[in-house]
Formats: C-alpha cells, structure tokens, sequence
C-alpha cells in the first residue's frame, strides 16, 4: 500500500466523489466537503470524515466545476491556500485554461504550496474504481507530494511537463474530441431512426464497426435506455467548449466543428435540458426531426 496521508477531496460530484471513495480505499485518512449536504452525509456514512479540515493536510484535491470555483476554494473568502502547510499539494482537477492553471501554480507557490495541474478523464465508474486517466503537469515535487493520491484515483497518469499549463491544454484537447464526438453519435442516431434504423439496433452495429467511439459505445446506451440521469451534465459542455474555443481563438486557430457542437449543446440548455445527462442532447435532433426516443423502462 502507499503510503497513507491526510488528504481532502473538495468536490463531491459524480467524479469528486468517486475519487474520494477510492483514497479512503486506499487506507487515506480522507476528508469531503461540498456544497450539498447530501454528498457530505453520505460521504460521511461511507467512512469519510467531514467539517474543518485539518492544519496538517498532505493533499487537497479540487474537482469543482470550473475556474471560478476552483479559484475561490483556493483564495476565496474561505479559502484552503491560506491554512496549508507548507509541503502540501494542490491537486486542481477541473477543466480551465492553461493560462489560469498557470497562474494558480504561481499564486499557491507564493505560499509554499505546490499545484498539481491534474485535469481528469474517465467518467464516474472509473472514478469509483479509481482508474481514471490524469493529463498532469508540474514540478517534480508536486508529483511527488501528489502520488499517493494520484495512485488512489488513476489507472493511467500521464506526466506532461514540468509546470502547469500542459495539463490543462491536453484536457482541452480531450474535451474537444469527447464533446463533438457525443453530438456527433446523437446526430447519428436520430439520422439513422429517419431511416428506420432502431435505437438499440445502431448501438449493436456500430460500436463493432469503424465509426464508433469511447463516447458513443458510452453515451448511446443511455438514449436507448430513456435514462438521462446525469453522470455527466450537459451544462459541463458550453463551459468546456467554450474553453477550447477561446484557447482556439487565443492560438489564431479555427475551430468549426467544435463551435458547431457547442450551438447544438447551447440550444438543448435553452430547452431546458441543462442538467440532464449529455446524452440529452440527442432531444434537440429528436425535436426539429419529429422523432420520438426511446422511453424510460422504469
């Protein structure tokens, strides 16, 4: 076993809190903290401990939604930066631009804190199982304050260079890819049902065949199964597409394809789909084709 530490998983979504399950299975003495109560108390139930977190942490793992967020847990009015110790490591686990990643390692190194760039990938089952990808990069010692944790939570950790920044655009990367591909199987999909080509039917020949993808053989299944609980929310998208747009836009660099996926992630939050599961975004090619999905067998 590695060696135990203190460690905090601020966070207690699908991925935060997956994360934290398997750093607690991995004998951490592991805090949670979120803002919905209900993620605290069964977090708490699970054997985790809860409230003020202690003045020696090891680890402190940000898994929050965005810039903003990540931002004002480090050096918010509440903020953890200012209660490290020295020695201990930020592992910030959101999607951001490079350049804010760069600028968090600087900040929390001004305090002797060191920042791991660690955006992740894999979806909440791996996280459970703690065998998510991280696209990481900092210095040696981050890695090396961060790897008893990173060990906990990840089956594959990719070292991307020796400060933030590099992480952060490979996550930009991923996102780019993993979003158009999702629009990408929902156009599909309703394409193939205009042409009498059933739901279940497309997921069984196309994931054995060279157009499928990770997020089709992933995303698929829940449209034939009318379930959009959210493991991941379709709100996730305008944020992460508009992060590789802008980064785009910053390189001088054009990029249609993603910007088409964003509209089609756009006009399913106007229709109210925002907190569904991604996969709801097959609904706004449903609506404008007339088509009715599958149903929910509950």
């Amino acid at each position: 076993m590695t060696e135990a530490t203190k460690t905090a998983v601020i966070g207690l979504g699908s991925m935060g809190y997956g994360m934290a399950k398997s750093c607690l299975r991995a004998g951490h003495r592991t805090w949670g903290a979120d803002i919905n109560p209900e993620a605290v108390k069964r977090f708490q139930g699970e054997g985790g401990e809860t409230g003020a977190l202690p003045s020696d942490l090891d680890v402190a793992v940000i898994v929050v939604l965005n810039a903003a967020q990540t931002e004002a847990v480090l050096f918010g009015e509440s903020g953890i930066v200012a209660t490290l110790p020295k020695g201990a490591v930020v592992i910030s686990c959101a999607t951001v631009p490079p350049a804010f990643a760069r600028d968090m390692e600087a900040r929390c190194g001004e305090a002797g804190v060191h920042y791991l760039d660690a955006p992740i990938s894999g979806g909440a089952a791996k996280a459970a199982a703690g065998a998510l990808s991280i696209m990481a990069s900092g210095t040696p010692e981050a890695f090396a304050a961060a790897r008893p944790v990173l060990d906990a939570c990840a089956e594959t950790v990719f070292t991307l260079g020796d400060a933030a920044g590099p992480g952060s655009a490979m996550k930009a990367v991923n996102q780019l890819l993993a979003g158009v591909h999702i629009a990408a199987m929902a156009e599909a999909m309703t394409f193939g049902m205009t042409q009498g080509v059933d739901p279940a039917q497309f997921v069984e020949v196309i994931s054995k065949c060279a157009g499928t993808s990770w997020m089709l053989e992933n995303r698929a299944p829940h449209i034939v199964d009318g379930d959009y609980t959210p493991r991941s929310q379709i709100n996730i998208w305008p944020k992460d597409l508009g992060i590789v747009l802008d980064v785009a836009k910053s390189a001088g660099f054009s990029a249609p394809i993603t910007a088409t996926a964003l509209q089609q992630y756009m006009v399913a939050v106007g229709m109210g789909l925002g907190h569904e599961d991604d996969a709801a975004i097959a609904k706004v090619y449903a609506r404008n084709a007339g088509l009715t999905l599958p149903e929910s067998k509950d």
